[in-house]
């Protein structure tokens, strides 16, 4: 079984921020564990020959959360042209902080919420990130922007106006 050595105390370790990874993602409990555990069976089957365990599941679960965007989008938009239209995501006025700033990630796009949960939950320097997304250090400041204009422009009540309130709320 040397083929695996060191891959159960790797899960041990990293399994509770891959999980909160996870759920940054995608902003659900459920999907962040199915999305946790394909990253980690990917990572298995890999284990031998991967330098960077974390950044490689890391790798693997930004680009399943983005295929499980994309595959949901395209079902949703065949459903609303079959004449089964999607009901709108309703928030009530009684909704916690938390859950306006889960429900304004959501609603983010998965590239977006991927520079955030790196740059911001992760903790993850912008070159650090634009490693991590295979892109340049400029399409990660543009992209954290964008996504820190939008989630101003969907949830106004949290009063995100800084690095520091963002990083708290992820915090959170």
């Amino acid at each position: 079984m040397k083929k695996l050595d060191g891959f159960t105390e790797f899960v041990t370790a990293r399994l509770p921020a891959l999980t909160r990874l996870g759920f940054a993602l995608t902003g659900d409990h459920q999907l962040a564990e199915d999305l946790v555990q394909t990253a980690l069976f990917r990572l298995a089957q890999r284990w031998g020959r991967v330098d960077e365990p974390q950044a490689y599941a890391r790798r693997i679960m930004i680009n399943e959360s983005t295929s499980w965007h994309r595959r949901r989008r395209l079902r949703e938009t065949s459903l609303a042209a079959a004449g089964d239209p999607a009901a709108p995501v309703e928030v009530a006025e009684s909704v916690t902080r938390r859950e306006a700033f889960i429900a304004a990630l959501r609603r983010l796009t998965p590239k977006q919420r991927a520079v955030l949960a790196l740059r911001y939950y992760e903790d993850l320097s912008e070159v650090d990130t634009a490693a991590a997304l295979g892109c340049s250090v400029g399409t990660v400041k543009s992209r954290t922007h964008q996504a820190i204009r939008r989630l101003r422009e969907l949830a106004p009540e949290l009063a995100i106006g800084t690095d520091r309130s963002l990083a708290e709320e992820v915090a959170r």
